[in-house]
């Protein structure tokens, strides 16, 4: 097959997610509707660029690389580890970039995800990175998207780490997440640039995209 620059679009995409969804890939990628969409993933699966994986009951199955498409790319041959309990906040990471990119009017080029920032530190200790950063104009965002409760000694540690390394921080967080909330509410009165955004509002404005 002729691969095209869509198609190096997705290899990128996918490889700097890790993996993603079908719905994912139809908006990062620039297809017009899910029917072209899902037909190019199929032929890049049977052309052994792409692989499906069914993985969570009720989750569509997760897109990613094959060894091919790597070696292709100039990419290393690690395999992607998947961590079933963390697909879910994954899923949500990518609807929020999603959100950030239409109503923030963020560029694609201008965020990186936390994979990149690992991959830059060299993959060294245990260093919390945010799930993405961006930049808009001079400014240095961080995006962390929350849906497990934390303790009050680590998010603080968290989010001073933030206010440390990036202009604004945003925090997308459950309404019923209470101890969550109430911690950032709190740390919103020592350190400016905090924005708490409900996860709810980000499903529901990227369920209408």
């Amino acid at each position: 097959m002729k691969l095209v620059d869509r198609d190096y679009r997705i290899f990128s995409e996918v490889y700097r997610w890790r993996w993603c969804l079908g719905r994912h890939i139809r908006f990062l990628a620039g297809f017009d509707g899910s029917r072209a969409c899902d037909r190019r993933l199929r032929v890049l699966i049977d052309n052994g660029y792409l692989e499906r994986r069914y993985i969570l009951y009720g989750v569509p199955g997760l897109y990613l690389l094959t060894g091919q498409a790597k070696m292709l790319l100039g990419l290393p041959q690690r395999e992607e580890k998947i961590r079933v309990e963390q697909i879910l906040h994954d899923i949500l990471v990518l609807d929020t970039v999603i959100y950030f990119l239409v109503k923030h009017k963020i560029a694609l080029a201008d965020i990186l995800s936390e994979k990149q920032m690992q991959s830059k530190d060299g993959f060294g200790g245990r260093k919390h990175f945010p799930d993405f950063i961006f930049t808009q104009g001079e400014m240095s965002n961080c995006v962390e998207i929350e849906i497990a409760t934390k303790s009050k000694g680590r998010l603080d540690k968290i989010i001073s780490d933030n206010f440390n390394n990036y202009d604004k921080q945003y925090w997308i967080i459950p309404d019923t997440a209470y101890r969550n909330l109430e911690v950032l509410y709190q740390s919103k009165k020592t350190y400016s640039g905090i924005e708490v955004i409900p996860l709810e509002e980000v499903k529901e404005y990227v369920g209408h995209i």
